[in-house]
């Protein structure tokens, strides 16, 4: 039988009291400690607050449409139901800002965060990820990641002159580590947070390490979590893959609709006008149980590594190379000077340098990883004529 915890009573009536009374938390990162690389730009007004600006800048960010067409977890589907990046975005904003609306943090800061925070991800979800990792470590040394590549896009591949606040909580977002608590790091200022992206380019294990230094970053990365863990198990049941029974019940439920509610009350309530988030020890210890079991059975899934291995994994190479031969060749009829390069220097990006004169690798991975799926194959079958990707998707009546 479903189960689904419910905020204790006195704490549920000084939630809404805080609220009706318009009471914040004194953890909250307030709109006038916002901070952006030109403050003479972008001045906040009554009608766009300094992180909603943000939100409005993100949302329309050229790269935000490709999150409808990227996996989340289930390559190879032709499944309007099956969960892409676009929904899970929405997901982890509408999640976070239930906690941070009932903790009295800055809802626009979440809002801008969440729906930020993947934008640099990769086609075909943390497996293309890990092939374009593999590929920029050979060539520079450097190490590829989603979260740090999410802030190139705004910061970077786009001068959109994003809030530091913002940029934190995305490069600090990794919903792959599991924490009993999230406290917010020591503030630092932009050069901080480049220094920091540098490092962690080099250094695995300092990659691992970075998490935000406001609350709302924090609520954002649990939030991440929360989103994904049940999520994934019901696209699982979508794709006939496994059934809900394959699941183990336990704390925080086996279903999606318990487990949102449940890790959400927990937290809530275990860091209401505290200056950290904090699960109950069996709760996080029943998370941590979940996410074990939906790698075994979802993430590591037997049936599609052989169409990984043998079918993308080879194509990332190739693409990597030809796009980075056609780049260093200047063939300006390649995708990547006229659907890539091209796109990037429309006057209205406003940036301030010549895009192609960058390092020809960091070119080529802001290309691929800005792909949808669908596209990838695309440039992959224009440049590959003779050896195009043939990929069989199971449909609505497979």
């Amino acid at each position: 039988m479903a189960k689904y915890d419910e905020l204790p009573l006195e704490l549920s009536k000084q939630i809404e009291s805080d609220i009706k009374n318009g009471i914040k938390s004194e953890y909250a990162c307030l709109n006038e400690r916002a901070v952006r690389l030109d403050n003479a730009h972008d001045r906040p007004t009554v009608l766009r607050p300094p992180f909603i600006r943000d939100v409005d800048k993100i949302l329309n960010c050229p790269f935000y449409n490709r999150y409808a067409d990227k996996t989340q977890v289930f390559s190879f589907y032709k499944n309007d139901d099956i969960t892409r990046r676009s929904l899970h975005v929405q997901l982890v904003s509408r999640i976070a800002r239930t906690i941070g609306r009932a903790l009295g943090l800055n809802l626009d800061l979440i809002e801008a965060i969440s729906l930020g925070h993947d934008l640099g991800h990769t086609p075909f979800g943390h497996i293309g990820e890990s092939y374009l990792d593999e590929l920029y470590f050979e060539k520079t040394g450097k190490h590829f990641y989603h979260n740090l590549q999410s802030v190139r896009v705004l910061n970077g591949i786009f001068n959109y002159n994003i809030t530091l606040q913002t940029l934190d909580g995305i490069v600090g977002h990794n919903g792959e580590i599991e924490c009993a608590e999230y406290k917010p790091k020591t503030p630092y200022d932009f050069s901080g947070l480049y220094n920091n992206i540098e490092k962690a380019q080099k250094d695995k294990e300092f990659a691992k390490t970075l998490s935000p230094f406001t609350l709302e970053g924090c609520v954002v990365r649990v939030a991440d979590i929360i989103a994904y863990l049940g999520k994934d198990r019901q696209d699982g049941t979508r794709t006939k893959t496994y059934s809900e029974n394959d699941f183990v019940s336990s704390t925080i439920g086996s279903i999606n609709a318990e487990i949102v509610n449940n890790l959400t009350v927990n937290i809530i309530k275990n860091s209401y006008g505290k200056n950290y988030l904090k699960f109950d020890e069996d709760y996080f210890l029943a998370l941590k149980q979940a996410k074990s079991e939906n790698y075994k059975l979802l993430y590591n899934n037997e049936d599609s590594k052989p169409i990984f291995e043998n079918k993308i994994k080879p194509a990332f190479k190739a693409l990597y190379n030809k796009l980075l031969k056609d780049l260093v060749d200047g063939d300006k009829t390649s995708p990547i000077f006229k659907q890539h390069i091209n796109y990037i220097k429309k006057s209205y990006y406003k940036r301030k340098d010549a895009y192609e004169s960058l390092e020809p690798n960091q070119i080529v991975v802001d290309f691929i990883a800005s792909m949808t799926d669908d596209y990838f194959i695309e440039v992959y079958n224009h440049l590959f004529k003779d050896e195009p990707l043939s990929i069989k998707y199971k449909g609505y009546f497979d």
